[in-house]
């Protein structure tokens, strides 16, 4: 997969391409509808696979802090964008510039600059300076300039909408099941092993330490968790969240994970930790040794959702 970081980095060989529009966070089984007709069609047009995504997305830039919580990091979202057969991800900085710009504008860039050969989109995109242009328009643009715009409509399972918004609810309830079948893909959470204040050692469970590079994740608490990317996959424990017992000003949250029956240095490695079950909220103890006797209740309680699993 090539990512391509604005229109001036734009190519010959970007151009007819089959496109699509949005976040995709977390790339769910709505998503994934979306991608399988980008990818059809492509192939049927011998043409490459094109997302067009926001950095930041759009909700961040105008209220950082009260923005959703993002399911997936961009590089995450990266990688399940290419499992599912996109070729080429055309990433557009998000600024005043981006936010000023007209909905005739965007028009120019699909169909001058891209030159699309067919588009697939969301039933509630919008797009253009105040969210000015429609499905409508798109359709009018295509038939001047010659291509399809299909429409994808909300996927849902049973009577629920397929949502990044219903997902982070599942995930905030603790309901992983629910949120994998949305989804169409466990829960994860990737990044590199880094250093940090060796506090879990030193009470007899080391810990590996993810920082999340962004502002919250959409769960918080204690964990039971797979992690993969090692020399085996490993069941462990995991406290999503800001360490309230040993930390008085942390303002971002940090993924530390407890692997069972594992002692090796991991520093700078790349794992996966896969979320199967919540065992509690994060909570501040009124010292160490109530955060030691928590923690070694939290490990039990993992160790036994495995055992029955």
């Amino acid at each position: 997969m090539e990512i391509i970081r604005g229109p001036g980095n734009l190519k010959e060989s970007h151009r007819g391409s089959v496109v699509t529009i949005g976040n995709f966070d977390g790339v769910h089984a709505g998503h994934q509808a979306i991608l399988k007709q980008v990818k059809d069609k492509a192939g049927e047009l011998g043409v490459p696979a094109m997302l067009i995504c926001f950095e930041p997305q759009p909700k961040e830039f105008f209220n950082e802090f009260n923005a959703p919580a993002r399911l997936t990091r961009f590089r995450e979202k990266v990688e399940l964008l290419e499992g599912n057969g996109i070729d080429l991800v055309l990433c557009l900085k998000f600024d005043e510039k981006t936010r000023s710009m007209t909905a005739q504008h965007f028009l120019d860039l699909l169909t001058n600059h891209i030159k699309v050969r067919a588009l697939f989109i969301g039933d509630d995109f919008q797009f253009g300076h105040d969210r000015s242009g429609d499905f409508k328009m798109l359709q009018i643009s295509g038939e001047e300039h010659g291509f399809a715009v299909t429409n994808m409509y909300t996927l849902t399972r049973g009577q629920v909408r397929v949502s990044s918004t219903h997902i982070r609810e599942r995930l905030a309830q603790g309901d992983f099941e629910a949120a994998e079948e949305m989804l169409g893909h466990a829960y994860t959470i990737t990044g590199k092993v880094v250093y940090g204040r060796q506090i879990g050692r030193t009470m007899g469970v080391p810990t590996a330490n993810i920082q999340l590079h962004r502002y919250r994740a959409p769960i918080d608490g204690v964990y039971a968790v797979e992690v993969l990317g090692l020399d085996v996959d490993y069941h462990g424990v995991a406290n999503v969240g800001v360490r309230p017992t040993i930390e008085e000003e942390t303002l971002k949250p940090i993924l530390e994970v407890h692997i069972f029956d594992f002692d090796q240095d991991i520093y700078g490695i790349s794992v996966k930790v896969v979320f199967r079950h919540k065992i509690r909220d994060e909570k501040k103890f009124e010292g160490i040794d109530q955060l030691k006797a928590a923690i070694f209740a939290d490990i039990d309680s993992a160790r036994e959702f495995f055992e029955n699993k």
